[in-house]
């Protein structure tokens, strides 16, 4: 079977399904990606320069030089504006600060308050150089930062040439005045030895109140070392206190973190517990009152009753007659005493004791209730305090790990001010020790400028023989100054504010940013194009291996469709760019035919490296792509870069590729396009012969092909 049948067959797979067709069209259409959608991304930037947001501040006051008003802050915003380069926004220099740093502008142009008065300087004794002001934040964009560069150097010269103009314009005009002012000058020469006079007389106040300052500057200085010291312990203090209240704050977050679960869990038991004491708190104060009307009367009936039972004991157990049986009456004696009574005496015996020891103990309460009636009373009113607390700790019982919390956050709230309390007096011992520091300074410079005030005086008796000198020498100035008329005067401004320009012609420029580039990427898309094709295809013919076919037909059926491929992938990428983005070719024709030489070389390439290295060539052909991108000189020329990149410039096809598909597109001379058509031949040659090489080794089975070190 011929090798177009081959690659017939390879293609008809991805016709048998929705997947394979699918997977067909990302393949034609994946150049796109790189070849289109990227140029398109940046086609024209610098056209489009006018949608960049920058901030333009205008702090310029304006100043007056020879009768004339200069506002070239204004002049400057207004020429901005119309030339329309960027989308300026004027804003406050704060919210130009603000916008570069949150990215809402890219770029700001500051025009300083003293711009028109430092232009103006260039007419007076102190010229100074106006500076406008341009800052950039990379971290926003590069490549901005570096496109304004070149735009406000075109804004500097241009308001540099028009301050030069006016300024030149000035001198050749004030050379007539000049002439004339001079010799006003000289008379005033004269008249300036009787202004040093009074000059010599101010000098002596300056010195006498310098003196004076001396002594009060250190009357400061002694003051501010008593501040300083008197700082010093309100800073030691300070700190002690916050010291106190972080030990006092840590303690109670402790305590708190113990009992705030308590009171939370039993705050009805609290209550209750409270309640029962101001119950208890009460029925004491009730029996106090009480137990004072009744205490008299108690010990009375005490007394009385221990009498009682006393006499009762006496009389039956200790007068009685022992008990015995029908004793007989006593003749002598008449009647008999009553018997004492065995099983009565002693419980009687007891009772009396017992009696007695009420009588005495119903006589000291009596006494103590007599003696102490004060005593009852105030404890009478410690019961009612802790009765109304008891209350209120019953009420409040519920919520008492509320207010513990609400005590612990004040105590922390303490803490807190405490702490910067303590910093704030830190600061103020730190600032009283600079301030001390600089009336000590200020003390010394006070002592400089007496010093000085003396040398003044001393050098005013110098000044007032220069003033003779100048004085003549104003008289001799006054004819070696010279004097134009209108038509000199303009032609001496114009050549004198730009002496040299710049004539610049360039030779098949590119009309934008996007057709620079378009030598680069499409290339490159062709390359990623065909290195997604192989992963796919297949780069050598499995079919045609197995039954033995010959090396170089096995070669050209796994090259030829991934050639036709890339065939219609240059037809789809130039239709895009010439049709939709707009590229236009000085050799359409041409670049079509070379780009198809290009993707036919480049798939080629590709599938040698596919074909023999297996899974590892996927990297080798990633890796190959980089090493084109970095030294095809794409973007910069190929001599700024390293030597590396240098040295393996001649000898990658890209290389030739980006250098002929410049003069396909912008013009200039064919030399290029023909070494890299020469030059991609042989690329191309080479790589098939490499590949028939290979398939040549594939149909010799081994033991490494049987089991691959690495498979993707």
């Amino acid at each position: 079977m011929r090798s177009p049948k081959l690659a017939a067959l390879e293609l008809k797979r991805f016709g048998r399904g929705k997947l394979p067709r699918a997977a067909l069209v990302a393949i034609l259409l994946l150049p796109l990606l790189y070849g289109a959608l990227y140029l398109w991304s940046f086609w024209d930037p610098y056209g489009r320069l006018d949608r960049i947001p920058v901030a333009l501040v205008n702090e310029d006051k304006g100043a007056t030089a020879a009768g004339r008003k200069i506002t070239a802050g204004d002049e400057i915003t207004k020429g901005l504006r119309d030339s329309e380069v960027f989308a300026w926004h004027e804003v406050s220099a704060a919210e130009a600060r603000e916008g570069m740093e949150d990215g809402s502008y890219y770029l700001s142009l500051t025009m300083p308050a003293d711009l028109s008065e430092r232009i103006a300087s260039s007419s007076g004794d102190a010229p100074e150089t106006g500076a406008l002001q341009v800052r950039t934040n990379d971290a926003n964009n590069y490549i901005v930062g570096q496109i304004s560069r070149t735009v406000f150097s075109e804004v500097r010269t241009a308001a540099s040439t028009n301050a030069s103009r006016s300024f030149l314009d000035r001198i050749f005009i004030s050379f007539s005045d000049i002439h004339d002012a001079t010799a006003k000058a000289a008379k005033g020469a004269d008249e300036l030895k009787g202004g040093i006079g009074k000059a010599q007389k101010g000098s002596k106040d300056l010195v006498d109140g310098l003196k004076t300052a001396k002594e009060g500057s250190g009357d400061l200085a002694g003051g501010l070392r008593k501040l300083g010291s008197g700082a010093s312990d309100l800073d030691t203090g300070a700190q002690q206190v916050a010291a106190g209240t972080q030990s006092l704050s840590d303690k109670i977050n402790a305590m708190a973190g113990n009992v705030r679960p308590y009171l939370k869990d039993n705050g009805k038991a609290i209550g209750d517990a409270a309640r029962l004491v101001a119950d208890s708190s009460q029925s004491i104060r009730d029996n106090l009152g009480r137990l004072v009307k009744a205490a008299p009367s108690a010990a009375s009936k005490a007394r009385l009753a221990s009498d009682e039972l006393n006499s009762l004991y006496t009389e039956r157990c200790e007068n009685a007659a022992p008990a015995v049986p029908d004793p007989a009456p006593d003749p002598v004696a008449g009647t008999a005493s009553p018997d004492a009574d065995p099983s009565a005496c002693p419980p009687l015996k007891r009772a009396r004791t017992a009696a007695a020891d009420v009588a005495a103990v119903a006589d000291d309460v009596n006494t103590l209730v007599k003696e102490n009636n004060g005593d009852l009373k105030a404890l009478d009113g410690r019961l009612a305090t802790l009765q109304k607390e008891a209350k209120a700790l019953a009420e409040h019982a519920p919520k008492l790990d509320e207010d513990l919390e609400t005590a612990v956050t004040k105590i922390n709230a303490l803490n807190t001010g405490a702490r910067k309390v303590a910093e704030g007096a830190g600061r103020l011992h730190s600032g009283l020790t600079d301030a001390q520091k600089g009336s000590a300074t200020l003390n010394s410079g006070v002592g400089k400028l007496s010093t000085g005030a003396n040398t003044l005086d001393g050098g005013l008796f110098k000044l007032a023989d220069g003033s003779t000198e100048l004085a003549g020498g104003l008289n001799d100035g006054v004819g070696e100054i010279p004097d134009y008329d209108k038509n000199d005067r303009d032609r001496r401004t114009e050549v004198m504010a730009d002496p040299v320009q710049l004539a610049s012609r360039s030779l098949h420029a590119a009309p934008n940013y996007g057709t620079g580039f378009a030598p680069y990427f499409i290339p490159l898309s062709l390359w990623v194009g065909a290195m997604v094709a192989y992963m796919l295809i297949q780069p050598l013919n499995r079919r045609a291996l197995a039954v033995g076919a010959s090396a170089w037909r096995i070669a050209l059926a796994g090259w030829l469709p991934v050639a036709a491929i890339g065939l219609l992938q240059v037809g789809a990428l130039i239709s895009v760019l010439h049709w939709a983005i707009g590229l236009e070719m000085a050799r359409a024709a041409g670049t079509v035919g070379f780009l198809a030489l290009v993707t036919c070389c480049f798939t080629a390439i590709v599938q040698w490296l596919n074909a023999r290295f297996g899974p590892a060539g996927r990297i080798l052909v990633l890796a190959l792509l980089m090493l084109q991108l970095t030294s095809a000189g794409g973007t910069y020329p190929v001599q700024t870069s390293p030597g590396f990149f240098g040295a393996i410039h001649p000898f990658l096809p890209m290389s030739y590729v980006v250098d002929a598909l410049r003069r396909l597109i912008s013009g200039g001379g064919l030399g290029p396009v023909w070494q890299a058509c020469a030059v991609l031949a042989a690329f191309t040659a080479g790589a098939l012969a490499l590949t028939a090489l290979s398939a040549r080794r594939k149909q010799v089975w081994t033991l490494d092909r049987l089991h691959p070190e690495l498979s993707l």
